[in-house]
């Protein structure tokens, strides 16, 4: 059986804000529905993903800005920062681990690393090895998105 992750209920506090953002971002919107003032959906596809996102009003009771860890797969970190930068958003340096860590959570990467005793190092992991070169950024919020650059996917993926 397959099971494939379709979309990420995103909490928000302010639904025009947030949507501004992610255009900003480059997110394809896909629909944008209210049905009354206590409920709105706005729901957007990242660039060549198969998984979308999903944020409104009355759509869930989560905290604002309580999603962190999400990640969005590169080929290029680079090249997927810079243009990150271009569209306005912040977007911490790249950066990658002395140990091989893989997991960032959030906090700019800095909380797994702390928890793992590693070292968080400037500048993309030396042999460009997938999975270990990373930059994040936050929605205005402080939902918390992971950049990981990966050129050839593990086996089954």
């Amino acid at each position: 059986m397959d099971l494939k992750l379709e979309l990420i209920m995103l909490p928000v506090s302010d639904v025009d804000r947030a949507k501004a953002f992610y255009e900003a971002a480059g997110f394809r919107l896909d629909v944008d529905k209210a049905v009354s003032e206590e409920w709105r959906a706005v729901h957007f596809t990242p660039p060549g993903s198969e998984g979308s996102i999903m944020f409104g009003t009355g759509i869930t009771s989560a905290a604002p800005g309580s999603a962190q860890g999400l990640y969005l797969v590169v080929s290029d970190i680079e090249e997927a920062r810079a243009e990150l930068v271009g569209r306005g958003i912040e977007v911490s340096e790249v950066f990658h681990d002395a140990g091989g860590l893989i997991y960032h959570g959030h906090d700019g990467g800095d909380i797994v690393h702390r928890a793992a005793g590693q070292a968080r190092i400037a500048g993309p992991q030396p042999a460009r090895a997938d999975y270990g070169s990373f930059a994040t950024f936050s929605d205005p919020d402080g939902n918390g998105w992971v950049l990981q650059e990966v050129k050839k996917r593990a086996p089954g993926r």
